[in-house]
């Protein structure tokens, strides 16, 4: 009798102790190993549209005159010296490719006339210094 009981007394706390586990990590889905992305919701530090990507946030400002992309690491700036970065705006009737330039500690950004109505879609090419190509997507609200 008692080898059962400490059988469902093992068994009960490794039940109980994955499922704190889990409930401790809410909010993010690791199974979505192919685009490297998070499922839980960003906040936006300068009023744009947050995408995660490799636990780094890309943050989208898309303005009619000027395009922003401003890069963190769980809140601290990313340095953006030395990064390359495009963007392609998607709209049901134009496509718009736009070179972004480093333009202060953690951001990238462009001057110009775009179209960034609601819905339309953006697709930013980013390579930091010494980091692989990463290829973020927002759509614009």
């Amino acid at each position: 009798m008692k080898l059962s009981h400490l059988i469902f007394s093992t068994t009960a706390m490794l039940l109980a102790e994955n499922t704190i586990a889990a409930g401790a990590h809410k909010g993010h889905n690791h199974d979505d190993k192919q685009n490297k992305t998070h499922a839980h919701e960003v906040k936006a530090m300068y009023g744009g549209i947050v995408t995660e990507m490799n636990d780094i946030n890309y943050e989208l400002i898309a303005k009619p005159d000027s395009i922003t992309i401003y890069i963190s690491d769980h809140g601290k700036p990313v340095d953006t010296k030395g990064a390359t970065a495009t963007i392609t705006l998607l709209s049901s009737s134009d496509k718009t490719d736009v070179m972004l330039t480093p333009a202060g500690e953690n951001k990238l950004a462009a001057k110009g006339v775009f179209k960034t109505d609601a819905g339309t879609k953006a697709i930013a090419k980013i390579t930091l210094a010494g980091k692989p190509l990463e290829s973020i997507r927002f759509t614009l609200k």
